[in-house]
């Protein structure tokens, strides 16, 4: 068995061959070659078949090393839902093709769930698929896509028999987001920004090699890739003080001796709390990955993912506060931009006003309580008067 100091050493292996700066492909194709971009895959893919928690040898070894690294930073959505997802229900050629460029960044990939009459509620989705031989006929709508513009695959749930429970009448596809008949609109957010899309979908045909899972299996599939979804959104485990509580110190060193005494008591008592929850957080985050599973997470991502939401929203909310006036402030103009894939440069108002999504993606907070109160805690389940009942005589 390979310990935390036989993993340090094979990704120093890796620095050394191809240089602690080299461009992003490449670096993170070693990482893939060497069995270091995800330890707990399958050896030949991307891992060493090893416990998650050695995942933070490598990581940390690259950071210490030199090297800015977030395994997620790249291809958040591919990586954090995708790689999980068609790693466990994908075949060799799935495989084959897929994994490796979800994590070098070559191929970005969306999540197709929501739609305008369905977010929470989404096993009461209406996209359909009709099968044509060996392929789908796609017709339908999805809304609040995040990176759809730049995605070359997308994860579609679509219905595939209406004449079934909600639950079981879904189907779960890798969608070519180039195919004829996919048209992409951008929906511009408070901070100026179109990250997010509504998709449309006429008379789209999907491959049937494209089924991930069984005809009718989608809900399971989609579970895995929900549950993955909040893990990856849910926490982080970066060095001890970075992220977003970071901008928040820093910017209180800054300007706290320019306080006048009573605000900067109030404020140092509120910022040395969330340094403490943000800490917490990322210790959380930490034990939950030593002792995750390849594939399909269990409800922890949703506590991770509920206490990290709540959290950054304080966290801007209170550096608003730090700021003063000056907090008011944004990009002269408020300029309509399209997020073309690279990082956005960091300014107070546009953090504070982005982490107001933070309660209402990936799974409302309320979503995530009831998540706990009935997988966690044991407490009994919301009444689902149509469970049994085919969608098509739900009314809408």
């Amino acid at each position: 068995m390979l310990t935390d100091e036989d993993i340090r050493s094979r990704t120093q292996a890796v620095i050394d061959d191809v240089g602690v700066e080299a461009e992003e492909v490449a670096f993170r194709s070693a990482l893939w070659d060497a069995g270091l971009a995800m330890v707990q895959f399958p050896e030949g893919k991307g891992g060493l078949g090893l416990s998650p928690g050695l995942q933070g040898a490598v990581e940390d070894t690259i950071r210490e090393a030199g090297r800015a690294f977030h395994p997620l930073a790249v291809n958040t959505i591919g990586i954090g839902m995708g790689l999980p997802t068609v790693l466990t229900y994908g075949s060799d050629e799935h495989h084959e093709k897929h994994l490796k460029r979800i994590f070098t960044g070559e191929d970005w990939w969306c999540q197709m769930f929501s739609e305008p009459s369905h977010g929470s509620d989404v096993a009461g989705l209406s996209s359909r698929a009709v099968r044509d031989g060996d392929e789908w006929i796609v017709n339908g709508q999805k809304v609040w896509t995040s990176v759809a513009h730049i995605s070359r695959y997308g994860m579609l749930l679509v219905r595939t028999d209406p004449d079934a429970p909600k639950h079981k009448g879904l189907s779960y596809f890798i969608l070519d987001m180039h195919a004829p008949g996919v048209e992409i609109r951008p929906l511009y957010q408070i901070t100026g920004d179109a990250e997010f899309n509504e998709v449309f979908f006429t008379d789209v045909r999907v491959p049937h090699d494209n089924l991930l899972g069984d005809v009718g299996d989608g809900w399971r599939v989609a579970t895995t890739t929900l549950m993955n979804e909040r893990v990856a959104l849910g926490g982080s485990t970066a060095p001890r003080g970075s992220g977003n509580i970071a901008t928040l110190i820093d910017e209180w060193n800054k300007r706290k001796d320019s306080l006048s005494a009573a605000a900067r008591g109030s404020l140092q008592d509120r910022v040395s709390q969330l340094w403490i929850e943000a800490e917490v957080g990322r210790l959380t985050t930490l034990r939950a990955r030593s002792t995750s599973t390849v594939g399909n997470p269990g409800p922890e991502g949703s506590v991770g993912k509920l206490a990290s939401a709540e959290l950054n929203k304080r966290i801007w909310n209170t550096l608003m506060d730090v700021l003063g006036s000056e907090g008011m402030m944004h990009t002269p103009g408020y300029p309509l931009t399209r997020n073309l894939g690279g990082r956005d440069t960091y300014t107070a108002s546009k953090s504070f006003l982005r982490s107001q999504a933070n309660t209402i993606e990936g799974g409302t907070s309320d979503i995530m309580r009831n998540i706990l109160g009935e997988r966690v805690l044991g407490l009994p389940g919301e009444p689902r008067v149509d469970k049994n009942v085919a969608w098509k005589d739900i009314p809408s």
